[in-house]
């Protein structure tokens, strides 16, 4: 089934023309091939099937570009779409109804991650060593902060040291899910800065550039995940690693903001693609009911699966909207938002989970197969309720930044 897309009528033209026009190629080039599109990348393929695959690839990524729909994330002087918070945010719904469509649009964890942090904190001698080579495909990267022995909800707890020693920083620590860890040929490592006096003050958060083949960087495996033996999410340990001291983004003390800046906006997006393949597992679902003969009668006439129907609209519809209002505070730089985004990365998820937990119902023992891309979705949506903090560290924030209003005298206005 392709997937609906209208123009939005509180939209702008521009941001329904990229919705629309992302749309086209979802339907037209990724929904009828996806099996191909991505066969060359599982166990057990030939050849053949890899070499097809990979052509493929090329080929909706070659249209992507000449559609002008590459790289979202990315100004248009490294060769991006520039687009806005608002827009890139309504674009993400759209493009997340295909499996992988983000790969094939130049968004791909972590290096788009990674790359808008290098556009912001690199410097030029950084954007021309790191920057343009990960754009063009000639580098990997990995994202490397969070560690086995400390809660990554607490950013204060982090112990991977860097400590100046002439023109070189020396980092010792141990990091776990370490993303892209194998194919990555450098590492962004959170590091605490330890001063001259031996001391970590507060604060002294910094992003190093690590190159993987430096002396030190030991990658020690693939943290299995899901009942899977390994994954690229790798464990790795730093000892008496040296790199100058150049390969700092930005100062002593942007790290924690740098980090902030990659999952501020990292929660909306994630929580607009949770809506996109939300919309993914309805249409399945309801294309199912409406087809499948069951005791007699379809399932759209048994009142369960209309129940099912009903509570995964209204789970979608209350997603997006809470998600489009965070994103619009944000895009207007209302502080105010920050409530409204950890409102979203409490309700999406779990929202998320509970609507292709009914498709896989109504989908039975095919639900969980590998020929739909509902098991995908549903490992997905239950990692999102850790990743970017657990959902208990923005339930507090939430219940702090109300209770905080009230003490002060003041109701809480839903209005704004």
């Amino acid at each position: 089934m392709p997937m609906n897309v209208k123009p939005v009528p509180t939209l702008d033209e521009r941001i329904n023309d990229i919705r629309l026009r992302t749309a086209s190629i979802i339907n037209d080039e990724i929904l009828p091939n996806e099996r191909k599109l991505w066969r060359g990348r599982g166990n057990g393929a030939s050849d053949v099937e890899r070499k097809e695959s990979k052509e493929l690839r090329e080929h909706v990524k070659e249209r992507v570009k000449k559609d002008g729909l590459w790289a979202p994330h990315l100004p248009q002087e490294y060769g991006g779409m520039g687009l806005d918070f608002l827009a890139h945010a309504y674009m993400n719904e759209v493009l997340a109804y295909g499996v992988g469509a983000g790969a094939l649009f130049g968004v791909v964890a972590p290096n788009s991650g990674n790359q808008t942090i290098l556009v912001k904190y690199g410097t030029k001698e950084q954007k021309e060593k790191w920057l343009l080579p990960l754009i063009d495909g000639e580098l990997e990267s990995g994202f490397s902060m969070t560690e086995p022995d400390n809660p990554g909800s607490d950013p204060r707890s982090l112990t991977t040291s860097a400590v100046r020693e002439g023109d070189e920083w020396v980092i010792n620590g141990h990091k776990w899910f370490t993303s892209n860890g194998f194919a990555a040929d450098f590492f962004i490592v959170m590091c605490r800065v330890q001063d001259d006096t031996g001391q970590f003050r507060p604060g002294q958060m910094a992003q190093i550039i690590v190159p993987t083949d430096t002396p030190g960087v030991n990658i020690v495996r693939g943290v299995g995940v899901w009942g899977h033996e390994t994954s690229d999410h790798c464990e790795v340990l730093y000892e008496d690693v040296r790199v100058p001291v150049e390969n700092i983004l930005g100062r002593v003390g942007d790290g924690h903001r740098a980090a902030q800046d990659r999952l501020g906006a990292g929660r909306i997006f994630h929580c607009m693609t949770s809506v996109g393949q939300m919309w993914r597992a309805f249409d399945l679902m309801v294309e199912r009911a409406i087809s499948r003969k069951v005791h007699g009668g379809l399932q759209k006439d048994k009142q369960f699966i209309q129940g099912f129907i009903a509570d995964s609209y209204m789970d979608i519809t209350a997603s997006r909207l809470m998600t489009i209002n965070a994103a619009e505070k944000i895009d207007r730089d209302d502080q105010a938002a920050r409530i409204d985004i950890s409102s979203i990365k409490v309700f999406v998820p779990a929202a998320y989970t509970r609507v292709v937990d009914r498709a896989i119902q109504v989908w039975g023992a095919a639900g969980v197969s590998s020929d739909l891309p509902l098991a995908g979705m549903y490992h997905g949506a239950r990692t999102l309720r850790i990743a970017d903090g657990p959902d208990e560290v923005h339930r507090v924030l939430i219940a702090k930044n109300v209770i905080g209003a009230y003490e002060h005298g003041d109701g809480w206005d839903f209005g704004n």
